[in-house]
């Protein structure tokens, strides 16, 4: 394959036929304009979008759109999108449409993909197939870096893989990154001395474009060992640029804080799947796609195929560790990893700080869910002798 194949989902509005819509679709994000032109366009129609595969679906149709490689201007991924998912959304006669997913040829790829993936992150935190145990601080927002450091400690000493700052904690005055990282290293640090376990920290670099380069830079310079970077508010090209730069060289965790204001609407936006699809290209290793028992809706087959789409074989490229969160706790990891399987990273802010016992007490309960799911042993049998997660069980359930 050598063109980009784009898959809408769509509703023409009444009076409108399906195959009119699929190509005003084409046309608008290609070479076509809504009335007769004067310019030269006998050498230039090579370029249209072609229909391929428009069917009934639900309400509406689902039509593949194949562009042209020649449109993409390689490595430009603003310009990516400008493409397949530009003007096409405000089309007047059509009712709603949706981006379900893009399938790109390898010749518009020049990027390396993540430096790490799945196996990568793995072999830093010395794991073999369990699934990863994540945690954000809480609350999101408010505590001071000492504060943070020493609920890091209890979150790591409990067992937990991975610490992430939350969407809206960067640089503010009340918890500043120069005083905040060298602090949870520090106590990370401790847990490795403690323990033998490397466990990651991946503080929130997101800023503007013009600074977020150099903030990485500071952040690798103050000790840091993941970064995370608001993909949605920032840009795919700040997870780019990051993860291009060779002096940087580390794991980059990448939220998608604010995605449903444009993927949740099903007949209406952008899926979540092109999401995968570039971030894998320019270089996440981690990726947030949601939970099978948490709090965000989700769309359950939309959902585990996001999760293939970062796990399965890609022109060559490193895989992305998804990232379950929103309302995760421990009763909810059997349900997590029986749909999702064990290459996912399950992060719990609530449930691991929420616990009745402390920080330290849930991130063992978190540990001994995902311990008792992997030994295909029932929660309740397993919890019989692990306090932690009998208590976790008894404040929220299973799921």
């Amino acid at each position: 394959m050598t063109d980009v194949i784009a898959t809408y989902y769509f509703r023409p509005k009444e009076g409108i036929t399906a195959e009119w819509a699929a190509n005003a679709i084409a046309e608008e994000q290609t070479t076509g304009t809504w009335t007769g032109i004067s310019t030269r366009e006998e050498y230039i129609h090579y370029l249209d979008g072609q229909i391929e595969n428009l069917t009934p679906s639900g309400d509406g149709y689902q039509v593949s759109v194949r562009y042209p490689a020649e449109i993409f201007e390689i490595g430009n991924i603003p310009q990516y999108f400008s493409v397949i998912a530009g003007n096409l959304f405000g089309l007047s006669r059509i009712a709603g449409v949706r981006l379900l997913d893009v399938d790109f040829p390898k010749s518009v790829i020049p990027f390396s993909g993540p430096k790490f993936g799945i196996d990568g992150v793995r072999k830093i935190v010395g794991t073999d197939d369990r699934p990863h145990v994540g945690t954000i601080i809480k609350p999101k927002v408010g505590l001071t870096p000492e504060d943070t450091a020493a609920v890091a400690y209890e979150a790591a000493i409990g067992g937990v893989d991975l610490i992430k700052d939350d969407e809206t904690l960067t640089d503010q005055t009340f918890c500043p990154i120069a005083k905040r990282l060298p602090l949870v290293m520090e106590q990370l640090n401790r847990v490795k001395d403690e323990t033998g376990r490397t466990v990651l920290y991946a503080v929130n670099i997101s800023t503007a474009g013009d600074k977020i380069l150099e903030r990485a830079k500071q952040a690798k310079e103050m000790g840091a060992n993941m970064l995370m970077i608001d993909v949605i508010v920032c840009g795919l090209d700040a997870v780019r640029v990051i993860a291009e730069d060779s002096s940087i060289n580390l794991p980059l965790h990448i939220h998608r804080t604010m995605h449903a204001a444009i993927t949740r609407n099903p007949h209406h936006g952008i899926a979540m799947r092109p999401y995968c699809r570039l971030v894998r290209m320019v270089g996440g290793d981690q990726l947030h796609t949601g939970t099978v028992s948490g709090k965000m809706d989700h769309d359950m087959q939309e959902l585990i195929g996001d999760n293939r789409t970062l796990t399965h074989p890609w022109h060559g490229i490193n895989t992305v560790f998804p990232v379950a969160s929103g309302g995760l706790h421990p009763g909810g990891v059997e349900t997590e990893i029986t749909t999702l399987g064990t290459d996912i990273i399950l992060q719990a802010g609530g449930g691991i700080h929420g616990h009745p016992d402390g920080t330290r007490a849930g991130a063992m309960a978190m540990r001994q869910a995902v311990d008792a799911a992997m030994a295909e042993i029932p929660l309740a049998v397993y919890a019989q002798d692990h306090r932690e997660l009998n208590r976790a069980l008894e404040t929220w359930g299973k799921i």
